[in-house]
Order: structure tokens, then sequence, then C-alpha cells
């Protein structure tokens, strides 16, 4: 059931409930207003020009629901995109529309269900109902809806009592109106001795399920179920047997919180708590997830993972029946993106449908295969009535015979052989009759062996769709756990890859690391041979300094034993000329002329 259809079903309440006199038509005023609600709560851009020329007052009299489908159809429904508005903002619209006028409780406050639970069931038989209008929904979907709220409670319900209620309630087109539907809950004749908080919460829980499409849940401790008893008094409260929230382990400080956990086909959602205030994160399912039990570690038991091409969420449950519930609902979320299902229940609903039309057809064909039964039975009952009247009138024959024989006795003989011929005559008739007789019987025991036969095949068939349907099952399973190993095959080869991918890199920025320090070591080779060379030569030309400080070492001390030689050969020359004061004078001043020099001289050479 696509979106379209999900809308036309509750606008068709709030259309019928703005019709006050049943007469199929409603006022322009009032089309006004309600579409433009409908603007409001789907979220669609409203266009005042449209809607005040559709609805515009120059032509008298209401309209038809034909006459206002074109302009929802053109102006809203076309707009509507699924996502952009709450789905229960616009479902409050028309069940506040159509419940002021048609919904009756109980005026004593004795109603077995709360408004909002009513409100609930509403959205619940909507989803449920055929596509025709009038919308009513089928015995065997109403038994299904019964079946849900009572086992969401652990309650056993009593199908025979309402298969007694279905049988007395009358049923237009085949089914129960949602009224009829609500006025039986209400009644209480099938949910005695049961709070209306436990009917309220098994109602919120059945309708996350099949209109929020939350695929599993763990229920609060809280929530009371109850056991239904033959007595009012002797119904058993007890806590759930499911253990509070889910452990979940963290990405960065990888530490255990309790989380709130809700599953949908296209996510597994988790809160801070039950009331779902704070979202906490979320985790996308597709057909490229896979769920893996492990084994228990860091204190914690019953643990399994969902795998995401991303990351790995890791979780414990309290017991490991909880564990094995979320790993198969998990399973089956993926499995319904694999295929490309939005909705379980969707999918099951149209099983479910399929499968009544198949019982109306094996019942058809049933009645039918009856009927021709019963036509060859009164055909034969005839031809056994005709056979007595036959026999009847061979009897009266006979008789007539017989007196017409005694009367014949008394005539002449040629009236004798006359009664003869007539009488082989009709036994010759007799015999033929007989013959047809027992052809007729003949041919009704081929009848009845045909009918054996038949019944002998449609077992045979039934077993063998049986066979087939379990075989479909298995191959499917095969199929799934396949097309897993196919995954995480892929997924380990993409990983060697990589890691192959990784390694060449390494060993090709190691080999370019190597030549590069190899040339550096050339060249710090060549630069410490060239340095050797250097020191080398220093070591030459430090040598050959030595050996050149070393002469003019030499020459120093000679040169020095020289002047000292000349000095004092210099002073012998001036002591013997000391006699006359003029020489001696003179030759003072010429020595002195030479002191500075020979001063000079000495610092030089020191």
């Amino acid at each position: 059931m696509d979106l379209r259809a999900e809308l036309l079903k509750s606008i068709w309440y709030a259309f019928t409930a703005l019709d006050v006199e049943k007469s199929g038509k409603v006022s322009k005023s009032q089309l006004k207003v309600l579409s433009h609600n409908l603007y409001t709560v789907l979220c669609i851009p409203h266009d005042p020009v449209a809607l005040e020329e559709h609805f515009r007052d120059d032509d008298d009299g209401p309209v038809s629901s034909q006459g206002y489908m074109p302009y929802l159809n053109k102006y809203i429904l076309d707009k509507v995109e699924e996502g952009a508005f709450v789905k229960e903002n616009f479902d409050e619209l028309c069940w506040t529309l159509t419940a002021k006028k048609n919904y009756k409780p109980d005026r004593n406050g004795n109603s077995v269900i709360s408004h909002q639970d009513a409100f609930k069931l509403w959205c619940l038989f909507n989803f449920l109902s055929e596509d025709k209008y009038p919308l009513v929904m089928v015995p065997d979907e109403v038994e299904y809806l019964l079946k849900k709220i009572c086992t969401a409670m652990n309650v056993e319900l009593n199908s025979c009592e309402l298969d007694d209620y279905l049988s007395q309630e009358p049923q237009g087109q085949g089914g129960l109106t949602v009224w009829q539907f609500l006025d039986m809950v209400n009644s209480g004749r099938f949910l005695k001795g049961i709070e209306q908080e436990a009917i309220s919460m098994a109602v919120e829980e059945v309708y996350q399920e099949v209109i929020e499409d939350v695929l599993k849940q763990v229920r609060s401790p809280h929530i009371l179920v109850h056991k239904l008893c033959p007595a009012p008094t002797c119904f058993d409260l007890r806590v759930s047997r499911v253990q509070g929230y889910l452990w979940k382990k963290g990405q960065l400080r990888r530490n255990w919180s309790e989380r709130w956990f809700m599953l949908k086909p296209s996510a597994l959602s988790y809160y801070m708590s039950e009331e779902r205030k704070e979202k906490k994160g979320s985790i996308t399912l597709d057909k490229n997830c896979c769920v893996e039990v492990l084994p228990d570690r860091d204190g914690k038991r019953c643990m399994f993972c969902v795998k995401t091409l991303s990351r790995t969420y890791e979780m414990s449950a309290s017991d490991t029946r909880q564990r094995q519930e979320w790993t198969l609902a998990i399973q089956t979320a993926i499995r319904l993106q694999a295929e490309g299902k939005k909705s379980l229940h969707k999918d099951l609903k149209q099983k479910r449908r399929e499968q009544r039309e198949q019982r109306e057809q094996r019942k058809a064909a049933k009645e039918e295969e009856t009927q021709r039964l019963k036509q060859l039975q009164e055909e034969k009952e005839r031809k056994l009535q005709e056979l007595e009247l036959l026999k009847e009138a061979q009897r009266q024959a006979e008789i007539l015979l017989q007196e017409e024989e005694q009367r014949r006795r008394q005539q002449h003989e040629e009236m004798q052989r006359t009664l003869e011929i007539q009488l082989r005559e009709a036994e010759r008739a007799r015999a033929s009759m007989q013959a047809e007789m027992v052809l007729k019987e003949a041919e009704a025991e081929r009848q009845r062996k045909r009918i054996l036969e038949l019944e002998e095949m449609q077992e045979r068939l039934q077993e063998a769709l049986q066979q087939e349907v379990k075989a479909r099952q298995d191959e499917e399973a095969v199929r799934y756990a396949q097309a897993r190993l196919l995954a995480e095959e892929e997924e380990k080869l993409k990983q060697l890859m990589k890691l192959k991918e990784e390694q060449e890199e390494y060993i090709i920025k190691t080999q370019r690391e190597k030549q590069v320090l190899k040339q550096e070591m050339e060249n710090k080779n060549k630069c410490l041979e060239e340095a050797q060379k250097q020191l080398e030569e220093v070591r030459v030309n430090r040598q050959r300094v030595d050996q050149d400080v070393m002469a003019a070492q030499r020459k120093l001390r000679q040169a020095s034993t020289n002047v000292k030689h000349w000095n004092v050969q210099m002073n012998r020359l001036m002591h013997p000329i000391g006699p006359g004061d003029k020489r001696t004078n003179v030759s003072g001043g010429v020595f002195a002329g030479y002191q500075p020099l020979l001063s000079r001289r000495d610092s030089s050479l020191k």
C-alpha cells in the first residue's frame, strides 16, 4: 500500500464526517477549510489562488467526492513527499474530524480504551483494512489485530468467542467498519479483567510495530503483563521476562553504557531512556550489514555485534533468549533492506491478502466441484425415478396383459397371436431398459471412482505445494547465507588488497629512501676523501712550513751568532781609538749611526 492510498483512507473519513446529511456531498466552505488544514499538516506550500479558484461560489450546491478528487490529486496528493511531514499529525487531524461525529465511547467512563488508544486503533484499522470504499476490515484481519494486542499482554484470545461475535454482528461488504470494531473492543468482551493501562501499553506496542515499523524494542521492566483467567479476580500480575535496556560499548572511551534501543527496517536507533526524548545515535542498516554473536568478555555476557561498512557496534543483552530475538530481528531488517522492502507489515499484509484470495479460489473451486457432483447426483436420481416409472409401467402392463389374456382366451386364436407378439415386444423393451440401467450404474461407478481420484490428486498436489514452499524457504535461507559469506569474503579481499597496496607503497618508499641514503653516503665518502686529501696536503704544507721555520730558526740563530760576533768585533775596534778626542768623537758619531740599524736588525731576527 503506497503513501497515496494511506492518505486517501484518512481523508475519506474526514470527508464523510463533513457529510452531515449523508448525501455524498460536502459544502465548499467546509472543503476549503479541510484543504487548508491538509496543506498545513502535510507541509505543502499553500496555493491560495488555486484554492479560491476551485472553491469559488459562482455555482450552486455542495461538492461530491468525485468532484473533490481532481483538486485533491492535483494540488495536494501530487505534491506530498514521503518523510517531509509527520504522519501522526495528519492522522490526528482526520481522526478529530471523524471521531467527533462517529466515535461514541461510554459516557459513564467505563470504556475499556482511552481516546488516544481509540485513535491508534483507528490508525491500525486503516492500515489493515481493504482497499475498497467504504472501508472495512475482514474477519481474518480483525482476529490478527486482536491476537497481536493480546500477545503483547501475554493474553490468549478466545477465537471461538470472536467467531460467535462476528457471526452475530451484521457485516457490510464482508467485514467490520472501524466504529463496529471500536465498539467491540470497548465492550470488554475479549479483554475482561485487564487494566486500562496494560491495554494502552499493548496498543502502543502494536502501533509502534505496525504503523511506525518498529521491528523490535526491549520492554521496560515496569510494564505489567496479564494472564487471562476464568474469573476477573484470578489474573496474574508479573514482571516481563525481558530485563531492561541493552548495553552498548562506546567508540572513543570504550566504556559500556545502558541505552534504550528501537529497531526499524532502515535503522537501529538508541536513546538515553525509554521516553525517547534524547536520541544518542542511530545505526543505518543496509544489505552490507551483518549481525554476529560474540563470546563473553570485559565482564559482559550474551554479547553480539552489528557490523557496517564503517564501524562495528558491540552490544550486550540480559540473557541468551533476548540476544537471539534481537539478532533475528536485525537480520530480518537487513533482509528487508536487501529485498528493497520498506515495511515488514505491509509485506505481511499483502501475503495474508494473497492467502485469503487463494483460499477463496480453492473454496470457489470446491463449491463448483460440489455443485457438479450435486448435478450428477440429481441426474442419477432422475434416471432412477424414470426407471422406477418404467418398472411401474411394466408391472401395470403385465397386469393388463394378464387381464387381456384372460379375455382373449375366450376370443379367437388370431387375437391370441397378436397378444403374444405384443408381449415379446414388451419383453424386448424391458431387456433394453435393463441394459440401459446397467450402463447408467456403470457410468455412476466410474464417476465415483473419478471423484476419489480427484480427491487423491488434490491431496498429492497440496503435499507437493507444501514441499515446494519448504524447498523455496530452504533455498532462500541457503541463498541468504551464501550472500553473507560472499559479502564477508569480498570485504576480506578488499582489506587484503589494501594491505598489499600499502606494503608495495612502503617497499617503494623504502627503496627510494635507500637510494637517497646511498647517494648521500657516496657524497659523504667523496667529501671525506677530499677532506683527507686536503688534510694530507695540509700535513705536507705543515711539514714544509715546519721545515721552513726550522731553517729560518737556524738562519736566525746563525744570524744572531754573526751579529754577536760583529758586535764583539766592533767593540774591539771601538776601544783602541780612544787617545784623540777628535777622533773619538768622529768614531763615536760614526758608530752611533750604526746602533739603531743594528737594534732593528736584532729585533727583526728575533
